[in-house]
């Protein structure tokens, strides 16, 4: 499991990552705090806008921020993008308004939107086996799960013994620590893509995307997933505290038992991938989210039901996004990757934009019971679609004859009567997902 560490450079950009994520958690918690200063009993309206902005940069950013820093070498780009969002995080003690809040956490959001599908498209250039890159997505999905555990606690216990305004200073350090271990740390060689206009680039990994069967289906995997991680998030204080009744030391127990179920998984992928392809795990995960909001909704509401459904939706999490990097450098090239996991991070972050409110909407207006059921309508329809999307047997060597190339082409010297068979990738000379003996075109 750890064996990917053994690898310096592996080392050190995890290490990087873990510390900025800490740092990142501290700033969510000092954000809300900040909120309630400012704008007290609409602190929920600040934070709820300030979340939507998170997704919208998200959406939106990250693959025209890709476009832009496409130019520079990669790992300018990721130092830069730390020091950013550290000098952004310096600055949110000192605001005074509330538009100032959103302001800087669009600057920021825009920022990670950039750094982390960069980060995510090098390891595998790091990591070359692909045993081990499949160990190190393990790793990161442990330190996201951990993350989420370990940050609530430490900010509870900084609380005790500083301002709020000092965790900004804290994350700010974290952050500018990840950008001097980036500094430190020398990448491989990365295959340089040719050179395209603005929106080329911009437009390159959904296009990438829309015509590969593997991530068609991957992106409707992360809308059944998030649909099941959506109810967590945004109704298990709800369920805990208001319908159960209970304190907040029992909502932190219940998202542990979710973070427990991912963690699980996580851990035991890169052995269940010895006998089982990505797409049956993840499929799993999603028919675990359906049954787990199904039986949500069918029965009564209680400590045991919700100590029972939620490592289960942890799980599904596990088994849904963990070995979603390695579809991804699968069905793309080297030089397309920084693209593809940016229209990845963008599109994955689009399915909690839909599911997000839509859980809290539907639980605040209907109930609880209703959302659990229209979010596993929702994570059904996600399923059959990644089923027929990604189908089972997909072939992925196909004969198929180039329109648009002349018969001397370098790519044809083994075709035969303008016909030739190899593994397919959508890129330059292939613009869509060709039918046995179809003609396919440029992208």
């Amino acid at each position: 499991m750890f064996e990917p560490l053994q690898d310096w450079r592996y080392r050190r950009l995890f290490s990087a990552q873990c510390i900025a994520l800490l740092g990142t958690g501290l700033t969510t918690i000092a954000l809300a705090l900040l909120a309630f200063e400012l704008a007290e009993e609409r602190a929920g309206v600040v934070m709820g806008t300030a979340l939507a902005i998170k997704m919208g940069a998200y959406v939106v950013v990250a693959p025209l921020a890709q476009a832009f820093a496409e130019r520079l070498p990669r790992r300018l780009m990721l130092i830069l993008l730390e020091l950013l969002r550290g000098v952004v995080v310096l600055v949110l003690p000192f605001v005074t308004e509330v538009w100032q809040i959103y302001v800087l956490i669009f600057v920021l959001q825009s920022a990670s939107a950039a750094f982390t599908p960069a980060l995510q498209a090098t390891i595998p250039g790091v990591l070359r086996e692909e045993r081990l890159y499949v160990k190190g997505l393990s790793l990161t999905r442990l330190a996201h799960d951990l993350e989420n555990l370990i940050s609530p606690l430490l900010a509870a216990y900084l609380l005790t013994l500083v301002s709020f305004n000092l965790l900004f200073l804290g994350t700010a350090l974290a952050l500018f620590a990840s950008a001097a271990i980036i500094a430190m740390t020398a990448l491989p060689h990365f295959e340089r893509a040719p050179e395209r206009s603005f929106a080329t680039r911009a437009l390159r990994g959904v296009k990438i995307f829309l015509h590969t069967p593997s991530l068609k289906g991957l992106t409707a995997i992360h809308f059944a997933i998030a649909a099941g991680g959506a109810m967590v998030a945004v109704n298990t204080v709800v369920y805990v505290q208001s319908v159960l009744a209970l304190g907040q030391r029992d909502v932190a127990l219940v998202m542990a038992c979710f973070g427990a179920g991912s963690m699980t998984v996580a851990l035991l992928v890169p052995h269940l991938l010895d006998h089982v392809k990505d797409r049956t795990i993840m499929l799993a995960g999603c028919i675990i989210t359906v049954i787990a909001l199904g039986i949500g909704a069918l029965i009564p509401q209680g400590l045991w039901s919700l100590l029972l459904l939620w490592p289960m939706l942890g799980a599904a999490l596990g088994a849904g996004v963990t070995t979603a990097g390695r579809v991804l450098i699968h069905a793309a090239r080297e030089s397309d990757r920084p693209a593809v996991f940016a229209a990845h991070f963008s599109i994955a972050h689009a399915a909690w934009l839909v599911t997000y409110p839509t859980a809290g909407v539907v639980g605040a207006r209907f109930g609880l019971d209703t959302a659990f059921l229209v979010l596993g309508v929702l994570a059904l329809l996600g399923t059959l679609l990644a089923m027929r999307a990604w189908p089972a047997r997909l072939v992925v060597a196909v004969e198929h004859v180039h329109a648009d190339l002349p018969p001397d082409d370098p790519h044809l010297a083994d075709a035969r009567g303008g016909r030739h068979a190899h593994p397919i990738v959508i890129d330059d000379l292939h613009g869509r997902w060709p039918a046995a003996g179809g003609r396919v075109e440029r992208l």
